[in-house]
C-alpha cells in the first residue's frame, strides 16, 4: 500500500507514516506549527518514519503531539499558530510532547488587546432557508411545544415533580400536539443572600429560563410562600407574562386553601391542564432561519476537537450567521487565553470592551477562590492529547467561526442581537447549557471528543464526535459523526453542511436526537457566585 501524499484539507496538513501495513497520520493546524497531533486511533508507535523525514521516539497515544522538529529549552511550543507553552526541557524532533514538558504561558494581559481591529466583512446573506417552529406572541420561535412548571424554591420541587409526574400520566395523553411537561427546579430561592453582589444571576436566569421559547412564552410557577425569592421578584411589573400575570397560574402551597398535599396537586394540576388547552392549539409553521437561535458549546474535549468538531461548527456558524440566525459560543475560562484573536473581530470597540468586561469578571471570581484558569483541563481533556488550558481555548473558538462578534450576553441575561454572539458562561457543561437556555436559544449543539451522553429537556441537543472511533463506540449516543474530517474522507465544509442541514430538520421535528430518543436530560445547574447563608 503506497501512502499518500501529504493532503492540505481547511488549512490542516497530514504528514502520512508508515506502521507496518497501516497508514500514520499527522495533523498540522498552521504551517509554523512545531508540533502535530496523532490521527490513528492506536497511536503512533515508537521509530515510525513520517514522509517528512524523521523517526517517531516515542509512542505516541491518538490525538497526542509529536514535535515536528528540536525544540530548545525555553523555546514556545505552537499549535494553531499560537504559543501554547514553552518547552521546561530541550525537546527533540519526533519526541512526545505532553503536559509535563510544557509550561503555562502567562494569559493576554486584558489592558493591551485589540478593539475592532480586524472586523470581518459580511459574508453573502443566504435567503430562503426556513424550518418548521412553534410561533410565539413576542415573536420568538421554539423548537419543541412544551408546558414548563416553574419553581420559585427548591422546598417545592418534589411537590411539583410528583404533580409533573401525574401531569404526564393522565393529562397529556388528552393533549398531542404537547411534547412534554418539565419542572423547572433547582436547588434556589431561600437560604441565600438573595440582595448580595452576584445574586442577581441566578434570579435572572431562573426568570429566563422559563421564557424560552420552547415552553411558548409564557410559564407557571409554583412558590412555597415563605421564601426570599417571591414570584413578585422573579417576575418583576414589566416583565411580559400574558398567562402568569393571571393569579390562576401562580400556585402557592401556602395559601389556606390548601388542606392537604392532595389540594396542592390538584391545584396545579387544574393550572397545567388550561395551560396545555393553550399550548394544544399551537402548530408548527414554516419560519425563517433567522429565528434559530442556536447554542454552541464543547465537552469531554480533546485534541482533535480544534481538528474537525469545532471547526465544522464554526462552518455551520458562518452559514446560520449567513441565514440571520442567532449563533452564542460560550465558555468564558476557554476562551480566555484566546481572547486577543476575540476583541479584534468584535464588531465594535462597545462589543470588544464587553468582551473584557465578562474576562475581567471571571479571573477576579476565580481569583476570590483561590483558583485559577489552571483548574482548566479536566483529566479526561489531557488523557485525549489537551495538554494545557491555552490549547484547549484556541481549539474551543473554532467553533465560532468567522464572522463578526455582534454582542456580549451576561450570564443569565436573553440574547437579544442576531448574528454571532458570545455569552459569557462558566465552563461547567451543565451550567453553560443552562444560561444558554435562559439565553434563549431552541436549539443546542455539543461537541466532544472522549464522549458524553449529555441532553437538556427543554432544547434539541445535537452531539458531534470529533474522532470517527468515538461515533462508532457510541452510535446511539452521537448525532454526526466529525471524525471524517481527520482521515480525509469530508473536509470541514461537507461536515458544516451536513450539520446546518441537520439543525434545521431537528429544529422541525423532522429528526431526532438520541439524546431525546433515550430521554437523557441533565439537570438545571445555574450559576451563583452569591454566598449562602
Amino acid at each position: 500500500m503506497k501512502p499518500s501524499t501529504p493532503k492540505d484539507s481547511g488549512g490542516q496538513w497530514r504528514f502520512p507514516a508508515r506502521i507496518g501495513d497501516v497508514l500514520a497520520r499527522l495533523i498540522r493546524l498552521h504551517p509554523i506549527d512545531n508540533v502535530a497531533v496523532t490521527a490513528n486511533p492506536e497511536g503512533l508507535a515508537q521509530g515510525s518514519v513520517v514522509e517528512a523525514g524523521f523517526a517517531v521516539r516515542d509512542f505516541i497515544p491518538a490525538a497526542h503531539k509529536v514535535a515536528l522538529q528540536d525544540i530548545p529549552k525555553g523555546g514556545g511550543i505552537i499549535r494553531y499558530g499560537q504559543v501554547i507553552g514553552y518547552a521546561e526541557e530541550n525537546i527533540p524532533q519526533g519526541a512526545w510532547v505532553h503536559t509535563d514538558l510544557m509550561a503555562l504561558p502567562v494569559a493576554p494581559a486584558l489592558d493591551a488587546l485589540p478593539l475592532a481591529t480586524a472586523v470581518p466583512p459580511e459574508l453573502p446573506p443566504m435567503t430562503g432557508m426556513t424550518f418548521e417552529g412553534f410561533r410565539n406572541a413576542d415573536g420568538s420561535v421554539g423548537t419543541k411545544n412544551l408546558l414548563g412548571i416553574t419553581t420559585t424554591v427548591q422546598c417545592v420541587a418534589p411537590t411539583v415533580e410528583f404533580a409533573v409526574r401525574r401531569i404526564k400520566a393522565e393529562l397529556l395523553p388528552r393533549y398531542p400536539n404537547v411534547d412534554d411537561v418539565l419542572a423547572i427546579t433547582h436547588p434556589y430561592g431561600c437560604g441565600v443572600a438573595i440582595n448580595a453582589p452576584g445574586a442577581d444571576i441566578p434570579i435572572r436566569t431562573i426568570r429566563n429560563l422559563s421564557l424560552n421559547p420552547n415552553f411558548g412564552g409564557a410559564p407557571m410557577a409554583v412558590s412555597l410562600g415563605c421564601e426570599k425569592l417571591q414570584p413578585a421578584r422573579l417576575f418583576p411589573t414589566g416583565v411580559s407574562l400574558p398567562v402568569l400575570g393571571d393569579d390562576g397560574y401562580v400556585i402557592r402551597l401556602q395559601d389556606a386553601e390548601h388542606h392537604s398535599f392532595g389540594d396542592m396537586i390538584a391545584a396545579i394540576m387544574r393550572a397545567a391542564e388550561r395551560r396545555l388547552e393553550q399550548l394544544n392549539r399551537r402548530q408548527r409553521t414554516t419560519c425563517p432561519a433567522s429565528d434559530l437561535v442556536v447554542g454552541f458549546q464543547c465537552g469531554g474535549s480533546d485534541a482533535f476537537s480544534g481538528v474537525t468538531a469545532n471547526p465544522s461548527l464554526g462552518f455551520a456558524a458562518d452559514l446560520l450567521v449567513r441565514a440571520g440566525a442567532t449563533v452564542m459560543f460560550s465558555e468564558v475560562t476557554e476562551v480566555r487565553d484566546a481572547i486577543h484573536l476575540l476583541t479584534a473581530r468584535a464588531a465594535n470597540a462597545q462589543v470588544a470592551e464587553e468582551l473584557i468586561r465578562e474576562m475581567a469578571w471571571y479571573d477576579e471570581y476565580l481569583d476570590r477562590g483561590s483558583a485559577d484558569r489552571s483548574a482548566n483541563p479536566t483529566p479526561g481533556n489531557k488523557r485525549g492529547g489537551l495538554s494545557n488550558i491555552v490549547e484547549k481555548a484556541l481549539g474551543s473558538i473554532a467553533k465560532s467561526g468567522t464572522t463578526a462578534i455582534r454582542a456580549v450576553v451576561r450570564p443569565g441575561d436573553r440574547v437579544m442581537n442576531r448574528g454571532l454572539v458570545f455569552a459569557a458562561t462558566p465552563a461547567s457543561d451543565f451550567i453553560c447549557g443552562t444560561l444558554q437556555t435562559a439565553a434563549g436559544m431552541n436549539m443546542h449543539v455539543f461537541t466532544t471528543g472522549e464522549g458524553t451522553p449529555y441532553g437538556l429537556a427543554s432544547v434539541p441537543v445535537i452531539k458531534v464526535s470529533s474522532q470517527t472511533s468515538l461515533a462508532q463506540r457510541w452510535p446511539d449516543l452521537i448525532d454526526l459523526d466529525a471524525g471524517r474530517i481527520a482521515t480525509g474522507e469530508a473536509s470541514i465544509e461537507d461536515v458544516g453542511r451536513e450539520l446546518f442541514q441537520l439543525i434545521l430538520d431537528v429544529a422541525s421535528g423532522r429528526r431526532r436526537t438520541w439524546a431525546d430518543h433515550w430521554g437523557l436530560h441533565n439537570a438545571t445547574a445555574l450559576f451563583n457566585p452569591g454566598p449562602v447563608t
